[in-house]
């Protein structure tokens, strides 16, 4: 009897636990039109073509509603059970530890803290999915009514995974997040059956990324057809790739002696250690492998959450 009910108890948690780890992080942002159409953004010259980019927070600053409506989905989503991220916390950390940095300095020489714009990005909040929220005002008369768009966008490979769409009822007196909850939540169950399934489904198959590999052109002579034991490093990557993504699911869209490009990689949504596995960790360990067994040096560069470059031929 103590066997079963031990066989049973262990079944449940290791059941309570998986459910547990299959939940998706999510963010609740403003998508890029509404912020356009609103005037929240800054821009800037890219080599003469202007580019807008979402100021999230002036648009915090100046729209009162826009608070009220990111928490109102937070809430939705919450009672269904996904843990998220707040967009206005996490931009004010970030803001903060900017600020900390900034008086940051050396003791002996008085240098500042060292920070590339690469840097910039791995301090932006991950989550595994973003729920990019419009939405619209329609006045009929006396009454107001809101017509809204969501849509899941899986942060790794900006694919949209999931959408919900309507115009809620018209109404004399409610305010704007009331009007966007009475629209959204009619169709928030099925959206939110449609982020899960994508998960599982992440959690069986892996999550997708995309690897490059790139050489230095550093005059060493050593490029991707190089040989070690007979074998091209070429084939001694692909072969690393075989043998650690997710059921061996991934692509190599191109290659030459001086790049691969990989595409729909299946990394691990975590380690052995049971840590989150995200893709500059799995380039890392490439990275390791290249080092200990062919004392070949290599740099990684992160481009984002969902790309990673590994550069062959040093740090």
């Amino acid at each position: 009897m103590k066997k079963i009910f031990l066989t049973i108890f262990v079944s449940m948690y290791a059941l309570l636990a998986f459910s547990q780890a299959k939940k998706p992080t999510l963010m609740v942002v403003p998508s890029d039109a509404w912020c356009i159409t609103n005037g929240y953004v800054t821009t800037y010259d890219n080599m003469g073509t202007t580019v807008k980019v979402p100021d999230y927070k002036a648009a915090f600053q100046s729209d009162i509603d826009l608070a009220m409506v990111i928490s109102k989905i937070n809430g939705l989503m919450a009672d269904r059970g996904f843990p998220l991220k707040n967009l206005e916390s996490v931009l004010k950390s970030i803001e903060q530890r900017t600020m900390e940095d900034n008086f940051t300095t050396s003791k002996t020489s008085g240098a500042e803290l060292a920070e590339s714009s690469l840097d910039v990005i791995r301090r932006t909040a991950k989550a595994d999915i973003v729920l990019s929220l419009s939405w619209k005002i329609n006045t009929i008369g006396p009454k107001q009514s809101v017509t809204y768009v969501l849509q899941g966008i899986d942060a790794y490979t900006d694919k949209q995974i999931a959408g919900s769409e309507g115009t809620g009822a018209p109404s004399l007196t409610a305010e704007v997040p009331v009007l966007l909850e009475e629209a959204v939540v009619v169709n928030m169950d099925n959206f939110a059956n449609d982020l899960q399934a994508y998960f599982n489904d992440m959690f069986e198959n892996g999550r997708e990324t995309n690897v490059d590999i790139r050489v230095f052109d550093n005059g060493s002579n050593l490029d991707l057809e190089t040989e070690f034991g007979g074998r091209e490093l070429s084939e001694i990557i692909d072969d690393w790739m075989y043998q650690n993504t997710v059921n061996h699911r991934y692509s190599k869209l191109d290659g030459s002696e001086n790049y691969i490009y990989f595409e729909q990689v299946r990394i691990p949504l975590y380690n052995e250690q049971g840590r989150a596995m995200d893709t500059e960790t799995f380039v890392r360990n490439l990275r390791k492998y290249l080092r200990s067994n062919y004392q070949i040096e290599s740099k990684v560069l992160v481009k984002g959450l969902g790309r990673a470059v590994l550069v062959i031929g040093e740090k």
